[in-house]
């Protein structure tokens, strides 16, 4: 619902702005055929608050339009957003804003990017960060082919636990421009680093996922055992509300940190838009796609902010600019660092020890029942991977029925992998939900 402040001075104004004495005169000209004038059967007006009351009612008629507690992950999740979040971003000055070209207009916009960038910087424990991009598989894509720039090695090792979206979108700009990927194998659901597979190669980056796509932590010391010892640079994707517990991927002496901004503060929203973080080391901060905003002192030593780097093609010539990006997801941007402003570093470790806790105690649950078990020992974060004893579809439509949105079906991806279930628990999840998973699950 929408309130729109039009006073009658208001309306007077506009009416006489466009030559006419009364509203009704605007629909002189139709056909009086038409019968435009004639008595509608409508119901007695309503109070604000008794048709909102209303139109829920109408909508909760609606198959689909109830509330389902939703065990769905795999890479967009049902994290509770704050009513900070729309409260700023329905502001029109944000969400009508344009790239910020002009810095005399647009610091506000400005310091919001900077404000994120730093965050990011902070959250990733890493030297520079950009203004975003489009989503977390598309910035993986440009962190592998900034990893090739700098390198000048054609060769990407990435890691079996990838998602599996994440490598098609990889495998999409390896063939576009020519690059080599060597997919690594997988030990259960954990990664391996072997020597042999990237013998007599020069290969430009090592791609690790943690949590991984199965929602275990990798072990990212190794990782960067192995990329320096083949002289390749790291290339670490996480889930940002995991770092509310794990170390960052600068602890692990990442290069280049790349992420799903999705989870702080933006709604799953059937799939998007989503928000793609990227953060690198201060070498390699030209080499980065996109563009930067800095923060730097006027003339009489106001502090000011303005676009420092841009090294894409619409500023540089093409040939020379490090990728195609030609915008920015700058108004998911603005809620994820006011998810991370709301929150805080307090707020932001709760809500991973609540997925971690609430993950852990579902995981045990659902190991009760018969026939129900865990094939893979790894250590999660909120997702894990169940054995059903019976097909994941006919499960999920059973839970379905119950109002639960289940587990993402993970033979499609994996043949091997006959009846399992990627579970995710968010902090959103009650205990009383999660007994209700299970309790339909054991039927």
């Amino acid at each position: 619902m929408t309130y729109i402040p039009n006073t009658d001075e208001n309306r007077k104004a506009m009416l006489g702005a466009i030559g006419v004495e009364d509203v009704s005169d605007l629909f002189a000209p139709i056909p009086g055929n038409l019968k435009l004038n004639r008595t509608l059967n409508l119901p007695a007006p309503l109070s604000e608050m008794e048709l909102r009351e209303r139109a829920l009612a109408i909508g909760g008629i609606n198959a689909g339009c109830s509330e389902y507690a939703c065990f769905l992950g795999a890479g967009a999740y049902d994290h509770y957003i704050p009513s900070t979040i729309p409260a700023v971003l329905g502001r029109s000055e944000f969400y009508t804003s344009y790239t910020p070209y002009q810095p005399e207009i647009s610091q506000g916009n400005l310091q919001a990017i900077w404000e994120f960038q730093s965050m990011v910087c902070h959250l990733m424990q890493m030297d520079a960060a950009n203004a975003s991009m489009y989503d977390g598989a598309s910035a993986l894509a440009e962190a592998a082919l900034m990893a090739s720039g700098i390198t000048r090695r054609g060769t990407w090792y990435a890691c079996g636990s990838l998602h599996p979206n994440y490598r098609k979108v990889l495998e999409t700009h390896a063939w576009a421009s020519g690059h080599t990927i060597i997919n690594a194998g997988r030990d259960g659901i954990l990664s391996t680093f072997q020597d042999s597979a990237v013998e007599g190669k020069d290969i430009a980056c090592v791609i690790v996922q943690s949590p991984n796509f199965f929602g275990a932590i990798e072990p990212l010391s190794a990782a960067r055992d192995f990329a320096k010892k083949h002289g390749a640079l790291l290339i670490v994707c996480c889930d940002p509300i995991s770092l509310g517990l794990l170390n960052p991927p600068g602890a692990y002496d990442a290069d280049i940190c790349v992420a799903e901004g999705q989870p702080l503060g933006i709604s799953m929203s059937y799939g998007g838009p989503l928000l793609g973080l990227f953060a690198c080391k201060k070498a390699y901060v030209r080499q980065m796609p996109g563009r930067v905003v800095g923060a730097t002192t006027d003339t009489i030593g106001r502090r000011g902010y303005t676009l420092t780097l841009q090294t894409r093609e619409q500023h540089i010539r093409r040939e020379r600019a490090t990728s195609n990006i030609c915008s920015n997801q700058a108004l998911c941007a603005l809620a994820g660092a006011v998810y991370l402003s709301t929150l805080g570093k307090n707020g932001l470790r709760r809500v991973a020890e609540l997925c971690t806790e609430k993950a852990h105690y579902a995981a045990e649950r659902l190991t009760q029942i018969d026939g129900v078990d865990m094939p893979f020992s790894a250590p999660f974060f909120k997702e894990f991977v169940v054995r059903l004893p019976r097909p994941v579809q006919d499960t999920n439509m059973q839970l379905a029925e119950q109002g639960i949105m289940g587990g993402l079906n993970l033979e499609p991806y994996f043949p091997e992998m006959k009846n399992c279930m990627l579970i995710c628990v968010t902090e959103q999840r009650t205990k009383e939900q999660i007994d209700r998973l299970a309790e339909v699950i054991a039927k």
